[in-house]
Protein backbone atom coordinates (compact mmCIF):
# COMPACT_ATOMS: atom_id res chain seq x y z
CA UNK A 1 0.00 0.00 0.00
CA UNK A 2 1.27 3.49 -0.99
CA UNK A 3 2.15 6.06 1.36
CA UNK A 4 -0.35 8.98 1.44
CA UNK A 5 2.51 11.35 -0.75
CA UNK A 6 4.14 8.71 -2.95
CA UNK A 7 0.77 8.98 -5.30
CA UNK A 8 1.47 12.75 -5.94
CA UNK A 9 5.13 12.21 -6.11
CA UNK A 10 4.36 8.87 -8.89
CA UNK A 11 2.35 11.33 -10.81
CA UNK A 12 4.51 14.18 -10.63
CA UNK A 13 7.76 11.94 -11.97
CA UNK A 14 5.24 10.34 -14.73
CA UNK A 15 4.62 13.98 -15.73
CA UNK A 16 8.04 14.92 -16.06
CA UNK A 17 9.06 11.73 -17.94
CA UNK A 18 6.74 12.38 -20.67
CA UNK A 19 7.54 16.38 -21.11
CA UNK A 20 11.28 14.86 -21.08
CA UNK A 21 10.64 12.48 -24.32
CA UNK A 22 8.07 15.06 -25.35
CA UNK A 23 11.21 17.60 -25.15
CA UNK A 24 13.63 15.27 -27.16
CA UNK A 25 10.72 15.00 -30.05
CA UNK A 26 10.90 18.90 -30.63
CA UNK A 27 14.69 18.97 -29.97
CA UNK A 28 14.98 16.22 -33.31
CA UNK A 29 12.45 18.43 -35.43
CA UNK A 30 13.73 22.26 -35.37
CA UNK A 31 14.86 22.45 -38.88
CA UNK A 32 17.89 22.38 -38.87
CA UNK A 33 20.25 19.83 -40.96
CA UNK A 34 21.41 16.84 -38.67
CA UNK A 35 24.13 15.49 -40.10
CA UNK A 36 28.51 15.53 -39.35
CA UNK A 37 28.83 16.83 -36.23
CA UNK A 38 25.63 18.64 -35.74
CA UNK A 39 24.72 15.11 -34.48
CA UNK A 40 26.40 15.44 -31.57
CA UNK A 41 23.85 17.29 -29.87
CA UNK A 42 21.12 15.65 -30.85
CA UNK A 43 22.79 12.49 -29.39
CA UNK A 44 23.41 14.61 -26.36
CA UNK A 45 20.21 15.25 -26.06
CA UNK A 46 19.02 12.04 -26.43
CA UNK A 47 19.44 11.68 -22.29
CA UNK A 48 15.86 13.47 -22.34
CA UNK A 49 13.90 10.39 -23.12
CA UNK A 50 15.80 8.22 -20.76
CA UNK A 51 13.03 8.73 -17.91
CA UNK A 52 9.99 7.67 -20.21
CA UNK A 53 11.80 4.60 -21.61
CA UNK A 54 12.43 3.69 -17.85
CA UNK A 55 8.98 4.02 -16.56
CA UNK A 56 6.80 3.85 -20.09
CA UNK A 57 9.41 1.75 -22.46
CA UNK A 58 6.56 0.27 -24.65
CA UNK A 59 5.01 3.81 -25.07
CA UNK A 60 8.78 5.44 -25.24
CA UNK A 61 9.30 2.78 -28.33
CA UNK A 62 5.92 3.53 -30.14
CA UNK A 63 7.22 7.45 -30.07
CA UNK A 64 10.56 6.72 -30.71
CA UNK A 65 9.77 4.82 -33.76
CA UNK A 66 7.19 7.09 -35.03
CA UNK A 67 9.84 10.32 -34.56
CA UNK A 68 12.56 8.06 -36.07
CA UNK A 69 10.83 7.31 -39.30
CA UNK A 70 9.70 10.70 -40.13
CA UNK A 71 13.19 12.53 -38.78
CA UNK A 72 14.56 9.90 -41.54
CA UNK A 73 11.85 11.05 -44.09
CA UNK A 74 12.07 14.60 -43.20
CA UNK A 75 16.18 14.52 -43.31
CA UNK A 76 16.15 12.70 -46.82
CA UNK A 77 13.50 15.06 -48.08
CA UNK A 78 15.62 18.56 -46.79
CA UNK A 79 18.73 17.48 -48.15
CA UNK A 80 17.57 16.50 -51.52
CA UNK A 81 15.14 19.93 -51.86
CA UNK A 82 18.01 21.61 -50.07
CA UNK A 83 20.49 20.17 -52.89
CA UNK A 84 18.11 21.00 -56.10
CA UNK A 85 17.46 24.50 -54.89
CA UNK A 86 21.25 25.15 -55.07
CA UNK A 87 20.98 23.65 -58.72
CA UNK A 88 23.16 20.51 -57.27
CA UNK A 89 21.78 17.53 -58.95
CA UNK A 90 20.96 15.10 -55.47
CA UNK A 91 23.26 11.97 -55.55
CA UNK A 92 21.77 8.49 -55.28
CA UNK A 93 22.05 8.38 -51.33
CA UNK A 94 21.68 11.46 -49.08
CA UNK A 95 23.40 11.58 -45.56
CA UNK A 96 19.88 10.93 -44.10
CA UNK A 97 21.20 7.50 -43.04
CA UNK A 98 23.16 9.41 -40.12
CA UNK A 99 20.00 10.91 -38.44
CA UNK A 100 18.77 7.12 -39.37
CA UNK A 101 21.42 5.67 -37.68
CA UNK A 102 21.33 7.06 -34.43
CA UNK A 103 17.95 6.93 -34.47
CA UNK A 104 18.09 3.12 -34.81
CA UNK A 105 20.64 2.85 -32.04
CA UNK A 106 18.50 4.68 -29.67
CA UNK A 107 15.42 2.32 -30.65
CA UNK A 108 17.78 -0.86 -30.12
CA UNK A 109 18.76 0.69 -26.75
CA UNK A 110 15.53 0.64 -25.77
CA UNK A 111 14.67 -2.89 -27.28
CA UNK A 112 17.39 -3.56 -25.12
CA UNK A 113 15.96 -2.59 -21.98
CA UNK A 114 12.40 -4.02 -22.78
CA UNK A 115 14.15 -7.51 -23.26
CA UNK A 116 15.73 -7.37 -19.77
CA UNK A 117 12.37 -5.68 -18.04
CA UNK A 118 9.29 -7.17 -20.10
CA UNK A 119 8.36 -10.82 -21.07
CA UNK A 120 9.82 -12.56 -23.62
CA UNK A 121 6.87 -12.49 -25.80
CA UNK A 122 6.14 -8.60 -25.53
CA UNK A 123 10.45 -8.42 -25.78
CA UNK A 124 9.94 -10.60 -29.19
CA UNK A 125 7.51 -8.73 -30.67
CA UNK A 126 8.75 -5.39 -30.09
CA UNK A 127 11.71 -6.47 -31.69
CA UNK A 128 9.96 -7.11 -34.69
CA UNK A 129 7.59 -3.84 -34.71
CA UNK A 130 11.16 -1.85 -34.27
CA UNK A 131 13.07 -3.89 -37.02
CA UNK A 132 10.14 -3.47 -39.66
CA UNK A 133 9.72 0.42 -38.72
CA UNK A 134 13.81 0.67 -39.13
CA UNK A 135 14.00 -1.62 -42.63
CA UNK A 136 10.93 0.59 -44.13
CA UNK A 137 12.74 3.80 -43.21
CA UNK A 138 15.96 2.60 -44.76
CA UNK A 139 14.01 2.19 -48.30
CA UNK A 140 14.49 5.80 -48.03
CA UNK A 141 17.81 6.85 -47.81
CA UNK A 142 19.38 3.42 -48.98
CA UNK A 143 18.93 2.79 -53.22
CA UNK A 144 20.02 -0.30 -54.52
CA UNK A 145 20.02 -3.94 -53.90
CA UNK A 146 23.60 -4.03 -52.35
CA UNK A 147 23.27 -0.69 -50.66
CA UNK A 148 19.85 -2.06 -49.08
CA UNK A 149 20.92 -5.00 -48.17
CA UNK A 150 23.93 -4.04 -46.45
CA UNK A 151 21.48 -1.55 -44.49
CA UNK A 152 19.11 -4.27 -43.74
CA UNK A 153 22.15 -6.94 -42.20
CA UNK A 154 23.29 -3.88 -39.74
CA UNK A 155 20.05 -3.53 -38.75
CA UNK A 156 19.03 -7.10 -38.02
CA UNK A 157 22.39 -7.69 -36.44
CA UNK A 158 22.50 -4.34 -33.65
CA UNK A 159 18.64 -5.43 -32.98
CA UNK A 160 19.59 -9.36 -32.34
CA UNK A 161 22.36 -8.20 -30.53
CA UNK A 162 20.61 -5.38 -27.89
CA UNK A 163 17.54 -8.07 -27.67
CA UNK A 164 19.62 -10.57 -26.44
CA UNK A 165 22.04 -8.62 -23.90
CA UNK A 166 19.23 -7.42 -22.82
CA UNK A 167 17.52 -10.88 -22.14
CA UNK A 168 20.45 -12.17 -21.08
CA UNK A 169 20.35 -9.29 -18.42
CA UNK A 170 16.43 -10.27 -17.65
CA UNK A 171 17.67 -14.39 -17.29
CA UNK A 172 20.21 -13.86 -14.89
CA UNK A 173 18.10 -11.44 -12.95
CA UNK A 174 15.61 -14.07 -12.55
CA UNK A 175 18.04 -16.51 -11.93
CA UNK A 176 19.78 -14.94 -9.20
CA UNK A 177 15.70 -14.34 -7.61
CA UNK A 178 15.36 -17.66 -7.96
CA UNK A 179 18.58 -18.79 -5.98
CA UNK A 180 17.27 -15.87 -3.76
CA UNK A 181 14.39 -17.50 -2.94
CA UNK A 182 15.48 -21.32 -2.98
CA UNK A 183 18.11 -20.33 -0.31
CA UNK A 184 15.40 -18.55 1.95
CA UNK A 185 13.20 -21.86 1.95
CA UNK A 186 16.25 -23.84 2.74
CA UNK A 187 16.91 -21.46 5.58
CA UNK A 188 13.77 -21.70 6.74
CA UNK A 189 13.64 -25.57 6.64
CA UNK A 190 16.88 -25.45 8.53
CA UNK A 191 15.54 -23.40 11.31
CA UNK A 192 12.77 -25.83 11.73
CA UNK A 193 14.64 -28.61 12.15
CA UNK A 194 16.99 -26.84 14.07
CA UNK A 195 13.96 -26.06 16.27
CA UNK A 196 12.61 -29.50 16.07
CA UNK A 197 15.80 -30.99 17.01
CA UNK A 198 15.83 -28.82 20.17
CA UNK A 199 12.43 -29.36 20.91
CA UNK A 200 12.79 -33.24 20.85
CA UNK A 201 16.00 -33.23 22.72
CA UNK A 202 14.24 -31.03 25.62
CA UNK A 203 11.14 -32.42 25.93
CA UNK A 204 11.53 -36.39 25.24
CA UNK A 205 14.66 -36.09 27.80
CA UNK A 206 12.56 -34.39 30.91
CA UNK A 207 9.15 -36.35 29.74
CA UNK A 208 11.07 -39.72 30.09
CA UNK A 209 11.94 -39.08 33.72
CA UNK A 210 9.33 -37.54 34.84
CA UNK A 211 6.53 -40.33 33.61
CA UNK A 212 9.90 -42.70 35.29
CA UNK A 213 9.34 -40.71 38.44
CA UNK A 214 5.81 -40.47 38.18
CA UNK A 215 5.37 -44.41 37.93
CA UNK A 216 8.07 -44.88 41.13
CA UNK A 217 6.03 -41.94 43.14
CA UNK A 218 2.67 -44.06 42.27
CA UNK A 219 3.73 -47.42 43.31
CA UNK A 220 5.55 -46.81 46.22
CA UNK A 221 3.01 -44.12 47.36
CA UNK A 222 1.43 -46.21 50.08
CA UNK A 223 4.40 -48.30 51.18
CA UNK A 224 7.11 -45.50 50.99
CA UNK A 225 6.17 -42.31 51.32
CA UNK A 226 9.48 -40.66 52.10
CA UNK A 227 10.29 -42.25 48.15
CA UNK A 228 7.18 -40.41 46.68
CA UNK A 229 8.09 -37.35 48.17
CA UNK A 230 11.47 -37.70 46.53
CA UNK A 231 9.56 -38.95 42.83
CA UNK A 232 7.66 -35.67 43.08
CA UNK A 233 10.66 -33.32 44.12
CA UNK A 234 12.30 -35.07 41.55
CA UNK A 235 9.37 -34.17 38.92
CA UNK A 236 9.53 -30.90 40.02
CA UNK A 237 12.76 -29.94 39.18
CA UNK A 238 12.82 -31.63 36.17
CA UNK A 239 9.89 -29.34 35.26
CA UNK A 240 11.09 -26.47 36.34
CA UNK A 241 14.22 -26.70 34.06
CA UNK A 242 12.41 -28.00 30.90
CA UNK A 243 9.80 -24.74 31.56
CA UNK A 244 12.91 -22.63 32.01
CA UNK A 245 14.26 -24.07 28.64
CA UNK A 246 11.59 -23.70 26.60
CA UNK A 247 10.85 -20.02 27.75
CA UNK A 248 14.53 -19.31 26.29
CA UNK A 249 14.31 -21.10 22.86
CA UNK A 250 10.54 -18.83 23.17
CA UNK A 251 12.23 -15.80 23.75
CA UNK A 252 14.39 -16.09 21.20
CA UNK A 253 11.77 -17.31 18.72
CA UNK A 254 9.75 -13.90 19.55
CA UNK A 255 12.80 -12.26 19.83
CA UNK A 256 12.49 -9.33 16.86
CA UNK A 257 15.91 -6.84 17.40
CA UNK A 258 18.68 -7.12 19.86
CA UNK A 259 18.02 -5.88 23.28
CA UNK A 260 13.85 -6.94 22.90
CA UNK A 261 12.39 -9.06 25.41
CA UNK A 262 14.09 -10.85 28.42
CA UNK A 263 17.44 -11.60 28.36
CA UNK A 264 18.22 -14.57 27.40
CA UNK A 265 20.51 -17.29 29.25
CA UNK A 266 23.07 -19.32 27.78
CA UNK A 267 22.67 -22.46 25.43
CA UNK A 268 23.91 -25.82 27.49
CA UNK A 269 27.00 -27.10 27.09
CA UNK A 270 29.15 -30.15 28.50
CA UNK A 271 29.18 -28.50 31.76
CA UNK A 272 25.82 -29.38 32.47
CA UNK A 273 26.82 -32.85 32.21
CA UNK A 274 26.14 -33.25 36.03
CA UNK A 275 22.81 -32.41 35.65
CA UNK A 276 21.92 -34.70 33.22
CA UNK A 277 23.71 -37.63 35.44
CA UNK A 278 21.85 -36.13 38.88
CA UNK A 279 18.42 -36.70 36.98
CA UNK A 280 19.54 -39.99 35.13
CA UNK A 281 20.27 -41.47 38.99
CA UNK A 282 16.64 -40.32 40.01
CA UNK A 283 15.26 -42.31 37.07
CA UNK A 284 17.19 -45.28 38.30
CA UNK A 285 19.82 -45.26 35.45
CA UNK A 286 23.61 -44.74 37.02
CA UNK A 287 25.62 -42.58 34.14
CA UNK A 288 29.55 -42.33 35.00
CA UNK A 289 31.11 -39.42 32.96
CA UNK A 290 34.53 -40.63 31.41
CA UNK A 291 36.96 -37.67 30.74
CA UNK A 292 40.22 -38.26 28.17
CA UNK A 293 42.83 -35.83 27.86
CA UNK A 294 42.25 -32.06 29.17
CA UNK A 295 39.12 -30.14 29.38
CA UNK A 296 39.28 -27.21 27.05
CA UNK A 297 36.94 -24.62 26.44
CA UNK A 298 35.14 -25.53 23.13
CA UNK A 299 33.15 -23.53 20.40
CA UNK A 300 29.26 -22.98 21.93
CA UNK A 301 27.77 -25.08 18.67
CA UNK A 302 30.63 -28.06 19.35
CA UNK A 303 29.51 -27.71 23.00
CA UNK A 304 25.34 -27.42 22.63
CA UNK A 305 25.52 -30.34 19.57
CA UNK A 306 27.92 -32.39 22.07
CA UNK A 307 25.68 -31.87 25.10
CA UNK A 308 22.41 -32.67 23.19
CA UNK A 309 23.64 -35.88 21.57
CA UNK A 310 24.62 -36.97 25.55
CA UNK A 311 21.18 -36.33 26.34
CA UNK A 312 19.10 -37.85 23.88
CA UNK A 313 21.48 -41.30 24.09
CA UNK A 314 20.75 -41.27 27.95
CA UNK A 315 17.23 -40.48 27.41
CA UNK A 316 17.11 -43.41 25.24
CA UNK A 317 19.01 -45.66 28.13
CA UNK A 318 16.15 -44.95 30.76
CA UNK A 319 13.50 -45.02 28.51
CA UNK A 320 14.30 -48.35 26.44
CA UNK A 321 17.01 -50.16 27.06
CA UNK A 322 16.40 -51.65 31.04
CA UNK A 323 19.64 -50.75 31.78
CA UNK A 324 20.85 -50.06 35.26
CA UNK A 325 24.21 -48.20 34.52
CA UNK A 326 25.76 -46.70 31.29
CA UNK A 327 28.51 -44.95 30.43
CA UNK A 328 29.44 -41.47 29.05
CA UNK A 329 33.34 -41.14 27.09
CA UNK A 330 34.54 -37.99 25.94
CA UNK A 331 37.89 -37.58 24.28
CA UNK A 332 39.24 -34.42 23.51
CA UNK A 333 41.64 -34.66 21.43
CA UNK A 334 43.38 -31.87 18.95
CA UNK A 335 41.48 -32.06 16.00
CA UNK A 336 37.54 -33.56 16.56
CA UNK A 337 36.12 -34.50 19.70
CA UNK A 338 34.87 -38.18 20.18
CA UNK A 339 31.79 -39.12 22.18
CA UNK A 340 30.70 -42.59 23.11
CA UNK A 341 27.61 -43.91 25.11
CA UNK A 342 27.10 -47.64 25.88
CA UNK A 343 25.06 -49.69 27.77
CA UNK A 344 24.34 -52.61 28.46
CA UNK A 345 21.02 -53.12 27.64
CA UNK A 346 18.86 -54.55 25.05
CA UNK A 347 19.94 -53.04 22.31
CA UNK A 348 17.67 -52.22 19.23
CA UNK A 349 15.14 -54.86 21.05
CA UNK A 350 14.50 -51.67 23.32
CA UNK A 351 14.07 -48.96 20.64
CA UNK A 352 10.73 -49.08 18.62
CA UNK A 353 10.56 -47.07 15.53
CA UNK A 354 14.38 -47.08 15.40
CA UNK A 355 14.32 -44.41 18.85
CA UNK A 356 11.51 -42.14 16.84
CA UNK A 357 13.70 -39.04 16.11
CA UNK A 358 16.31 -39.35 18.73
CA UNK A 359 18.45 -41.08 16.30
CA UNK A 360 17.96 -39.23 13.47
CA UNK A 361 18.20 -35.98 15.03
CA UNK A 362 21.88 -36.63 16.71
CA UNK A 363 22.96 -38.06 12.83
CA UNK A 364 21.69 -34.78 11.84
CA UNK A 365 23.33 -33.13 14.41
CA UNK A 366 26.87 -34.43 13.40
CA UNK A 367 26.46 -34.01 9.97
CA UNK A 368 25.53 -30.12 10.15
CA UNK A 369 29.20 -30.11 12.10
CA UNK A 370 30.79 -32.46 9.27
CA UNK A 371 31.10 -34.35 11.51
CA UNK A 372 30.62 -38.65 11.50
CA UNK A 373 27.79 -40.35 13.57
CA UNK A 374 27.23 -44.24 14.39
CA UNK A 375 24.63 -46.34 16.59
CA UNK A 376 23.72 -49.99 17.16
CA UNK A 377 24.07 -52.62 19.02
CA UNK A 378 27.26 -53.88 20.66
CA UNK A 379 28.59 -57.93 19.56
CA UNK A 380 28.88 -58.17 23.47
CA UNK A 381 25.22 -57.29 24.30
CA UNK A 382 24.00 -53.67 24.86
CA UNK A 383 23.86 -50.37 22.45
CA UNK A 384 26.61 -48.06 21.45
CA UNK A 385 26.42 -44.50 20.39
CA UNK A 386 29.62 -42.65 18.64
CA UNK A 387 29.84 -39.19 17.19
CA UNK A 388 33.01 -37.34 16.11
CA UNK A 389 33.00 -33.36 15.84
CA UNK A 390 35.89 -32.06 14.05
CA UNK A 391 36.97 -28.90 15.49
CA UNK A 392 38.21 -25.39 14.20
CA UNK A 393 41.42 -24.88 14.44
CA UNK A 394 40.98 -21.62 16.28
CA UNK A 395 40.24 -24.26 19.16
CA UNK A 396 43.92 -26.39 18.66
Amino acid sequence: MKAPLDAPRSLLAEVLAWCSGIAYVVVLNTGRELTGMRLLPAALLAVLLLPLVLRRPLPALALLLTISFAATVWAESAMAAGQRAMGIVPPAQTQAWQIASLQAVLTDLTIGWIAATRSRRTAIVAALVALGVQIGGAGYYREGSSPFLAALVFLALLMVTTWTVGYSVRERRQHTADLRVRAAEQAVVAERLRIARELHDMVAHSIGTIAIQAGVGRRVIDTQPSEARNALAAIEGTSRDTLAGLRRMLGALRQTAPGDGAPLGPAPGLAELDVLVERALDAGVRVEIEWRRERRPLPGEIELSAYRIIQEAITNVVRHSGAPACRVTIDCQEDDLFIEITDEGRGLSGLPGAAGYGLTGMRERTALLHGEFTAGSRPEGGFVVAARLPLPVAVT
